[in-house]
């Protein structure tokens, strides 16, 4: 059964850092795309950031380039988001989410397997 764990989720205030993790267990998605996605209340689950196996290819939301860092760890069948100047616009439920494909998707529809998500607070 494959399983991805969020972690590191919490509150903060504005300009703070967070770091989410995503372990995969259930099998290896060291070839295959992993993302993160988020959901704030009243709102649909809107893309975040997204990473190639091998790394190599990564995209970003407007809305966070340049303070969303996404990393992976093959070895240890994780992703990670290092998130930095946090804005109260980012809290949210923050969702990890892995393809069983090799191409990179920004679209929550190509992504078969999810986490459970990791709440993200961020006052003003």
């Amino acid at each position: 059964q494959v399983q991805l764990v969020e972690s590191g989720g919490g509150s903060v205030q504005a300009g703070g850092s967070l770091r989410l993790s995503c372990e995969a267990s259930g099998r290896t998605f060291s070839r295959n795309a992993m993302g993160w996605f988020r959901q704030a209340p009243g709102k649909e689950r809107e893309f975040v950031s997204a990473i190639s196996w091998s790394g190599g290819s990564i995209y970003y939301a407007d809305s966070v380039k340049g303070r969303f860092t996404i990393s992976r760890d093959n070895a240890k069948n994780t992703v990670y988001l290092q998130m930095n100047s946090l804005k109260p616009e980012d809290t949210a439920v923050y969702y990890c989410a892995a393809s069983v494909s090799i191409a990179v998707f920004t679209t929550s529809n190509r992504y078969n397997y999810w986490g459970q998500g990791t709440q993200v607070t961020v006052s003003s």
